[in-house]
């Protein structure tokens, strides 16, 4: 039969107590060896929390900001993507309607005003894209399509140009229009008046996207494809003669307006490598900044293992000690 005393039982409350303490011991080093920081910051830093205040709240601006670049910098590539297919698609169309007079016969003229149908309805399809639900040329009016379509358009130029005796006669009726606030900004545009402000993703670092899809270039493009589009319109009514003029003319514009266009693309160009500058110093101030924050409160991963091991030693010492103890009964004690 065992036999306890009162000295038995206050070692086993020791050996509970103790174990109970490694225990702990094991589990915070354990905590601390995953997460990489000390499990009692408030007494490891001696309850001075100024500095790693300071810099959790340059991490959480950091964060921000860098979020900020990346979402930015979407929009700006894709801005300048879509530069690249107006680019694109007004050299092609200017290269056909400058050959028009090489030719001089009626389907040549019947198909470069059906190529600038198809041009015009892309371009303002590519006008008129948005990405993460914001549209990228109407201004602050992110959530509105800047361009109504582009038989809207070819409507409401028809009607302005109709009954025109010569190509310079619609070139003029349909410039003004174009250039009137209550033609071509009322009617067709429907985006903000007000461009987007500039947008910080950097510290000290701002990036200007003011881009409508009003700006005077824009607006050129679209005036000499819409023409081009109309000029062998029967409503219009122009003579053969005025309709090569015409379809040369617009196609003389829209030369012009590429050069216009190539500024465009060179000012987002300039916005992002901006915007790529500010993504590498984001990325090399997080490093510092977790550098610093890792030395206030960072645990260092061969001490923790170190100290890991010994209490794990001290654990089952424990363990041996408190089953030899529990085998010390009567019986084999007076063996």
């Amino acid at each position: 039969m065992s036999m306890s005393s009162i000295g038995d039982l206050a070692r086993t409350l020791m050996f509970q107590n103790r174990s109970t303490e490694i225990r702990n011991e094991i589990s915070k080093l354990t905590q601390e060896l995953a997460s990489g920081r000390v499990a009692d910051v408030s007494d490891h830093l001696k309850g001075d929390f100024s500095h790693l205040a300071d810099v959790e709240r340059s991490l959480e601006r950091l964060g921000t900001l860098s979020n900020t670049a990346a979402e930015t910098g979407l929009f700006a590539t894709t801005v300048q993507r879509s530069l690249e297919n107006l680019d694109n698609r007004t050299g092609d169309l200017a290269n056909s309607l400058t050959a028009i007079g090489n030719f001089g016969q009626d389907i040549n003229r019947t198909q470069a005003s059906n190529q600038a149908k198809s041009e015009l309805g892309a371009m303002i399809g590519s006008l008129n894209q948005a990405v993460a639900g914001r549209s990228l040329f109407a201004g602050i009016a992110t959530d509105q399509v800047p361009l109504e379509s582009s038989d809207r358009l070819l409507q409401e130029v028809r009607t302005v140009i109709a009954g025109s005796a010569t190509a310079d006669d619609a070139i003029t009726a349909a410039r003004n229009w174009f250039n009137d606030p209550a033609g071509f900004e009322t009617v067709i545009y429907r985006g903000s008046t007000q461009s987007l402000a500039p947008i910080s993703v950097g510290e000290n670092n701002d990036v200007t996207l003011d881009l409508r899809a009003d700006n005077a270039t824009i607006r050129t493009v679209l005036l000499n494809t819409t023409l081009a589009a109309l000029a062998t319109d029967a409503a219009v009514g122009l003579s053969d003669a005025e309709q090569t003029d015409l379809l040369k003319k617009t196609g003389s514009g829209l030369v012009n307006a590429r050069d216009d266009i190539v500024g465009l693309r060179a000012d987002v160009g300039h916005a992002e490598a901006r915007i790529d500058q500010a993504k590498s110093r984001n990325s090399a101030t997080k490093t510092s900044l977790e550098f610093a924050r890792n030395k206030l409160i960072g645990a260092d991963p061969f001490e923790v293992t170190t100290r890991l091991q010994s209490v794990q030693v001290q654990l089952q010492s424990l363990y041996t000690v408190t089953a030899r103890t529990s085998s010390l009964n009567l019986v084999n004690f007076l063996r």
